[in-house]
């Protein structure tokens, strides 16, 4: 993906990288808590995909972390 929105879909990309780090998880386990591809959330991490708003929640939700901590974007 590029465009507008690029630094901005890499920064949430780079969130969950982390939350999904932090709390021990592969990209496999946690594409299965959210039912889509470890090759999707691959692709979301990496901002070469977006995805929806709905998306973005069952990643939270499967993170244990409020969706607004997808959005704390750092310098």
């Amino acid at each position: 993906m590029n465009g507008k929105y690029f630094d901005t879909w890499l920064s949430i990309g780079l969130n969950i990288l982390h939350y999904r780090k932090e709390q021990g998880l592969t990209q496999e386990q946690l594409a299965e808590k959210c039912n889509i591809s470890r090759t999707y959330m691959q692709k979301i991490e990496t901002a070469s995909s977006s995805c929806t708003l709905n998306k973005l929640i069952d990643i939270a939700d499967a993170l244990n972390i409020p969706i607004k901590k997808l959005f704390e974007f750092r310098d």
